[in-house]
């Protein structure tokens, strides 16, 4: 019988939140130098929440959400800070103890499911097998149970289905069989890295009403990683905006979208296309290259980017930016030397007219 994880309690203060990271640091040595892909990250979600993560390939999004697992090889990287869940504290716990939460107590659905799973073992095996580890029941009972995960998840003939390997799959249902995988066990956080990638709009449309659904049934927290905002919009309660390695910006989609604080979501808003408004100028990118993990800018790392950073000498330039709450919402937190006066007329008058 495997040994019981008792893991000492959570203080107090933090008792409320079903998932709080904090000043979690993420590195990983190599022949250039230390890469800081995730360098002091604090955040919480609650049960039956969705927190959106948004940010260029490089911000730190999926290092963060293999950090949350457990994934990561701890020879071949450097990892501190605290991530409780659920009372649980996972940085500092025994690495088989964190094993044995992934699948009941947090799920992942990976990137692209075709390399996520095997390619010799048929969509049923796999999923019996996930569910067999937690839990101790027959071969028929879990093939039982893979044939209702499936059939939930709207894959039809599920019981002939589930006899077939992953390259008999369409790409949406690979994706739906991901999801019915990690879902195998009812874990209480799942998260979603890139979730509708390659994916056409209609079947992205359907995976999503199916995560909204699963999420009301099950009441899971949930990280939903991505690129698109549209998809963010859609399906998340909470957005957090990364950039080299950390979070420059957290809000309500409301606060996100109506009143972004930061320079870096203004770029992000302005290369998103609309549909709700004629437009006849082109789309804006964010000017520039995401930053060296290795040798990040001085002071804010956004500031070779930034058309609204101050010159050299100053604080955009010399000093980090710490994540502080907003004037107006506490619960809007931002990483920006610019003032909230300023912030508000930049938004008003330059950006919110061109969007």
């Amino acid at each position: 019988m495997s040994t019981v994880y008792e893991p000492s309690a959570a203080p107090a203060a933090t008792a409320r939140a079903f998932l709080e990271v904090r000043d979690l640091r993420i590195h990983f040595p190599t022949d250039d130098g230390l890469v800081r892909s995730v360098d002091g990250l604090d955040f919480t979600l609650e049960r039956g929440q969705t927190l959106g993560i948004v940010g260029e390939s490089g911000s730190g999004k999926s290092v963060t959400s293999l950090g949350i697992l457990g994934l990561h090889h701890r020879k071949n990287s450097r990892m501190s800070g605290e991530i409780w869940l659920d009372g649980r504290e996972l940085v500092g716990a025994d690495p088989d103890d964190v094993r044995r939460l992934r699948g009941r107590a947090m799920a992942m659905i990976f990137q692209d499911p075709l390399s996520s799973m095997h390619p010799f073992y048929t969509i049923g095996a796999q999923i019996i097998e996930a569910y067999r580890i937690h839990n101790a029941v027959s071969k028929r009972v879990a093939r039982k149970h893979a044939i209702d995960m499936l059939g939930r998840v709207g894959i039809p003939t599920p019981d002939k289905r589930v006899d077939d390997y992953p390259h008999q799959f369409s790409g949406g249902m690979r994706q739906r069989a991901m999801i019915a995988m990690a879902l195998s066990c009812d874990p209480e956080l799942l998260i979603a890295d890139e979730p509708t990638t390659a994916l056409d709009v209609t079947v992205q449309a359907q995976i999503l009403d199916l995560l909204r659904d699963l999420q009301q049934e099950f009441n899971s927290a949930i990280i939903m990683i991505t690129h698109d905002l549209g998809v963010v919009a859609e399906l998340s309660d909470r957005i957090m905006v990364m950039y080299g390695g950390r979070s420059i910006e957290q809000g309500t989609v409301e606060e996100l979208f109506h009143s972004p604080q930061h320079p870096y979501t203004w770029g992000l808003l302005g290369s998103m296309p609309r549909l709700d408004r004629d437009r006849t100028d082109r789309l804006m990118p964010v000017k520039g290259s995401p930053p060296s993990l290795i040798n990040l800018p001085s002071g804010c790392a956004f500031h070779p980017r930034c058309p609204h950073a101050q010159g050299p000498g100053s604080p955009c330039t010399t000093v980090r930016p710490e994540l502080v709450a907003t004037a107006a919402h506490s619960g809007h937190r931002v990483a920006c030397h610019l003032s909230p006066e300023q912030r508000l007329d930049i938004w008003e008058n330059q950006i919110r007219p061109n969007l």
